[in-house]
């Protein structure tokens, strides 16, 4: 290589590396406030129902969800709430013999008395927020309430949210999400413990700070007058929930956030099926950005608001960040190595441990202090899981970046409500099983490339860390290649069975 890009690789590295640290410093002031307002009196219910109870619409958007379809109407038909007070909406938009599952629940249900309409469209245009959207075209209700179909909300749910509407301001309140399946691998442990950091400290954080958060897709309700007021749901991102959140806000809307009312949801069970969740996410979270943030630095909104909004949009940002670091880690050691291997140890390695351990200290105190000792032993997985997941999601930021809505790929759901280990296997490939081989192959033979130099060069202690990123995609390429032959060899079912 030459002495310019050498040079020019250096900076990319070292820029990315000190983007991992700003996201790493803002993991720790997260912390430090959630610390902070659990000492704080905890915030009273304004009220209690009014004695004329406003009427509910609860939006079910299903595509081929044949596992899960019976099990969310079911549940939803089974509020704790007035028939005459009550409309139940499930969208469905399936293509297979989930309309039938559909329409037998919803037979049974209507015969009961439920309140229970299905509702068909024959394009599925703007995917889940096209659904919501012509749902609440008709909707007779005040109130929105959504679940997804892997959720199954408890039957007092709209007793516990919607008195916190008797104030006119509030838009939206989100409930918090608990998972069936925490238990039944390291991967939905480790989810459980993120996703439970996710609600009970970000969102704690920034509601108590009157900070922007946002509804989450499900397991929360709306009142209808701030979904219209805000411009309603749009497909222009794949992430429809972020953007509306945003809007509404932006439009002076308040939300409230209940982490002591629980809706029990259930986690992607395979590598394949996390990952496509986190592919829309991630570049959904962008597509929001690249669309809302221009905007919302420019009004007069107050500075922190702008500033955490700015920090949890582009926060997908670290899966490049952390890319181009693992891509750019063996030049930086070409173009250093005349200042001597341990002088480049005592630079580079505290850098990356500095952005790696700010965030494992993040996840181990929220997972001490809840109480989540059995998902703690998970998060050696976390830095390695991530090293070999960076490609992927950088992939699907930067098509966030460049592109305009896209494909909502739903998430497979398998029906458990128990921690028994699931292989929910395919009878076919997934893109994404395809591209991540692609990448991380290759990846993972370059990645050997600095370790051998270290090893070549005797410096031990450099080895342990180098050999991490190896190992990162050693763990995802191992989960790719076990779904690649399941599909060649047509197994599925629970671990075990043919």
């Amino acid at each position: 290589m030459t002495e310019y890009l050498l040079n020019t690789l250096t900076i990319i590295h070292f820029l990315a590396i000190s983007g991992l640290a700003l996201y790493g410093v803002h993991r720790i002031w997260m912390i430090i406030g959630w610390l902070r307002s659990r000492s704080a009196p905890s915030r009273t219910c304004p009220g209690g129902l009014p004695p004329v109870l406003p009427r509910v619409t609860v939006q079910i958007p299903l595509y081929n969800e044949p596992r899960v379809a019976r099990r969310i109407i079911d549940a939803v038909a089974a509020f704790d709430w007035p028939t005459d007070r009550l409309e139940i909406q499930v969208l469905d938009d399936s293509t297979d013999n989930t309309r039938i599952t559909v329409d037998q629940a919803a037979a049974v249900w209507a015969g009961q008395g439920r309140p229970i309409t299905v509702i068909r469209r024959t394009k599925r245009s703007g995917y889940k927020a096209g659904a919501l959207a012509n749902g609440l075209t008709q909707a007779r209700g005040e109130f929105i309430a959504v679940f997804d179909a892997d959720f199954v909300p408890n039957p007092d749910f709209l007793v516990k949210t919607m008195p916190h509407f008797n104030d006119p301001g509030v838009g939206m309140v989100q409930t918090k999400w608990t998972f069936f399946n925490a238990g039944s691998s390291w991967l939905t442990r480790l989810q459980s413990l993120l996703l439970s950091a996710h609600f009970n400290v970000e969102h704690e954080v920034r509601f108590a700070r009157n900070l922007f958060f946002n509804f989450n897709g499900t397991a929360g309700v709306w009142r209808k007058t701030a979904i219209t007021s805000a411009g309603g749901w749009s497909s222009d991102t794949v992430t429809e929930d972020l953007d509306l959140s945003y809007r509404a806000q932006m439009a002076g809307w308040q939300f409230i956030y209940l982490n002591d009312v629980a809706s029990p949801s259930e986690l992607p069970a395979t590598m394949s099926d996390y990952r496509r969740q986190q592919e829309r996410w991630g570049k959904g979270a962008i597509q929001t950005a690249r669309k809302l943030l221009p905007r919302l630095l420019s009004s007069s909104l107050p500075l922190p608001v702008k500033i955490e909004a700015a920090a949890h949009l582009l926060s997908n940002l670290c899966w490049v960040f952390g890319f181009l670091a693992t891509v750019t880690l063996y030049p930086v050691l070409l173009n250093r190595i005349g200042i001597g291997p341990y002088q480049i140890l005592w630079i580079d390695l505290p850098m990356f441990c500095l952005t790696g351990v700010i965030v494992l200290v993040f996840y181990s105190v929220f997972g001490w202090k809840s109480g989540q000792w059995e998902a703690l032993l998970t998060l050696p997985f976390l830095p390695a899981a991530s090293i070999g997941l960076a490609p992927f999601f950088a992939l699907a930021v930067m098509k966030g970046l460049f592109q305009r809505g896209g494909e909502f790929k739903r998430t497979p759901k398998s029906g458990v409500r128990d921690n028994i280990p699931m292989k929910q296997r395919s009878t076919r490939l997934h893109s994404d099983v395809t591209v991540s081989l692609l990448m991380n192959l290759p990846l993972l033979v370059y990645t050997l490339v600095p370790l051998s130099f270290a090893w070549q060069r005797g410096t031990w202690p450099a080895v342990p860390f180098l050999c991490l990123f190896p190992l990162g995609f050693c763990l995802i390429l191992s989960h790719d290649l076990r779904h690649l032959l399941d599909v060649m060899t047509g197994r599925c079912g629970r671990w075990g069975e043919p």
